[in-house]
């Protein structure tokens, strides 16, 4: 008799224990950061001609509530640093952006596709939310 009582006590402190760390998962779960989920992808061409047009394409967005999107294309190319070719219009939802233009001379162009969120069309402090990977063609 003594016997099943210390196996019913045994149990019931080990469902004691199981209750208390899922308890404790619970809470640490509940206080952990949501993050917002969204991406940007970029499209150019491998290769171009000297002379010829470059189409660059990129599409992103995100489900972060309470922003307008706005999709800025950036290229680095022949020494020079990052800076905007062109950026779409503030839109909610998915953003898309398209740019076309010509090398003067051969070498590697650069092209990256950043996402900004907005809170009104005529914000002047943008946030940063989503970067690409950066895609290279070579003029030749």
């Amino acid at each position: 008799m003594t016997r099943t009582k210390k196996t019913g006590m045994k149990a019931r402190g080990a469902q004691v224990a199981v209750l208390g760390a899922l308890g404790l998962a619970s809470v640490a779960l509940a206080a952990a950061p949501a993050f917002a989920k969204g991406s940007v992808e970029i499209t150019a061409p491998h290769t171009a001609k000297v002379g010829r047009t470059i189409a660059v394409k990129a599409h992103g967005g995100d489900d972060s509530a309470g922003y307008l999107h706005q999709l800025c294309l950036e290229e680095n190319g022949f020494g020079e640093g990052w800076h905007q070719e062109t950026c779409s219009a503030a839109v909610k939802g998915e953003a898309r952006v398209t740019a076309d233009g010509t090398s003067a001379r051969r070498g590697d162009l650069r092209f990256r596709a950043v996402l900004y969120g907005l809170t009104s069309k005529h914000d002047r402090k943008p946030v940063r939310l989503h970067t690409s990977d950066v895609v290279t063609v070579r003029v030749r």
